[in-house]
């Protein structure tokens, strides 16, 4: 009886297990990359500034050391920067999949064109499996904000 009974907790501790591990494993990673006629300067200046991400990525942006607190429509979420080089990247991670120990991001980089000079932005993010096609959506709508701010 007692085997049995070490047997069921040990497989529900298993299973359980296998669910967190799932939860983490239905992130997808994804890759956006959008053209914009912009210089690296002022492109960088809004995806690393406070005042630059309130122009397109949210309706405001707090700094407390590193972690950067953005605001939308009376809601928040704080993320940590995790790097950043100039004129190149900013990486965040959310707060939450840091305490969840999801190992998640969201990067925002430039890349030029070797042959014609242009710059992109490159977006990599995560999102439930079933969820990308609506954070690629949301992405892009960002973006075409970012777009009016940008003047392109």
């Amino acid at each position: 009886m007692l085997i049995s009974r070490l047997y069921t907790s040990s497989a529900k501790e298993t299973e359980s297990n296998k669910r967190t591990t799932m939860m983490i494993a239905e992130k997808v990673k994804f890759q956006l990359e959008i053209p914009l006629n912009s210089s690296k300067g002022v492109l960088f200046n809004c995806i690393s500034t406070p005042s630059g991400l309130a122009e397109w990525f949210c309706d405001d942006v707090n700094i407390k050391k590193d972690v950067h607190i953005f605001f939308w429509d009376g809601s928040e979420e704080s993320a940590r920067m995790v790097s950043k080089k100039k004129d190149e990247f900013v990486k965040f991670r959310w707060l939450e999949a840091e305490e969840e120990g999801e190992d998640t991001f969201f990067e925002l980089r430039i890349r030029v064109d070797d042959l014609t000079g242009e710059n992109a932005l490159v977006i990599t993010d995560f999102a439930d499996d079933d969820e990308v096609e609506d954070a690629q959506d949301l992405w892009h709508a960002q973006v075409n904000k970012l777009r009016r701010v940008l003047g392109c």
